[in-house]
């Protein structure tokens, strides 16, 4: 059962996650907690917030620390760049050194983390990836998206599919299609494309494909950068071009993206930067203890 506690306040950033500047990026609040709180105060503060995601860090032990992840209106399983960007705050409240490694406990299990050494504001994460399993496309899709998929796979991972369109559409200024999305593209729908030799780079690296991705089952009709998006479909490029290294960017209003390197089968390191947009307290009341709804689950 949970108790009720005494107001705190309680440390907070909102960082632009796999943002390449300010105003860019995937936004996230981390808010560091002094206990295992709620799940109800967190869903009730992520909804205050309105970013795609905010991220909780608990501190269970020195050097030990758990992280949860809720959307405006639920809380997910895995989440990329909220990982980046509690990586980059537990950098700035110095919690983690550059150069230092660090696993993070999850619902998904650990998730390996580390602030760059060489590159300030930069940090890598590892997340499970899945295999991509080939499907028949709806039909709806063709009008949809005004052309007709090259390719269509679902993740049962995951539960996105993804879609493959040919390079001459122009997905950058593709509308949005999430209000319109019907049965499991509503969880999830990753838009995708090889990108052209004049595209943009990340981390000094040329990127190989982009892509949008789209989830109003989540109650994010569009993403602007997503880290477990990307872990999901490098694979599939790193396969396609022959290489253990890619790089991918998000085309969306908030653009973003990220370095992706085959840690080993099923585990994609995404490496980025972020920036900082605001550093700062909450006075959200009490947060209430709920050990029990701390505990990990699965391995990663």
């Amino acid at each position: 059962m949970s108790t009720a506690v005494s107001a705190q306040t309680l440390p907070a950033l909102l960082v632009e996650a796999f943002a390449p500047g300010p105003l860019q990026g995937n936004g996230a609040a981390v808010v560091q907690l002094p206990q295992p709180a709620c799940s109800g105060w967190m869903q009730d503060l992520a909804t205050s917030l309105r970013q795609s995601e905010t991220a909780f860090l608990w501190q269970r032990a020195p050097g030990d620390w758990a992280l949860r992840w809720f959307t405006p209106s639920c809380e997910v399983p895995l989440c990329g760049h909220a990982t980046l960007a509690a990586t980059l705050a537990l950098g700035h409240w110095g919690a983690l050194q550059p150069g230092e490694p660090l696993t993070l406990a999850s619902r998904s299990g650990p998730l390996r983390v580390m602030l760059s050494p060489d590159r300030a504001g930069a940090a890598s994460l590892v997340l499970p990836s899945g295999p991509l399993e080939e499907r028949d496309a709806p039909a709806y899709l063709n009008a949809l998206l005004g052309c007709q998929p090259l390719g269509y796979w679902g993740s049962s991972a995951l539960g996105y599919r993804v879609v493959l369109l040919p390079t001459v559409h122009d997905l950058a200024n593709l509308p949005s299609p999430a209000d319109r999305l019907q049965g499991a593209d509503r969880q999830g729908l990753v838009v995708m494309q090889a990108n052209g030799p004049e595209g943009p780079q990340v981390l000094d690296q040329a990127c190989d494909y982009q892509l949008r991705f789209f989830a109003p089952g989540l109650g994010i009709p569009e993403d602007p950068v997503t880290g477990s998006a990307h872990a999901l479909v490098a694979p599939w490029w790193m396969q396609r071009l022959g290489r253990h290294r890619v790089s991918g960017w998000q085309c969306s209003p908030r653009r973003g993206g990220m370095l992706c390197e085959l840690e080993r089968a099923g585990l994609i390191r995404l490496s980025g930067t972020g920036h900082c947009l605001w550093d700062g307290q909450l006075q959200a009341g009490p947060c209430g203890q709920d050990p029990d709804g701390w505990q990990p689950c699965g391995a990663a």
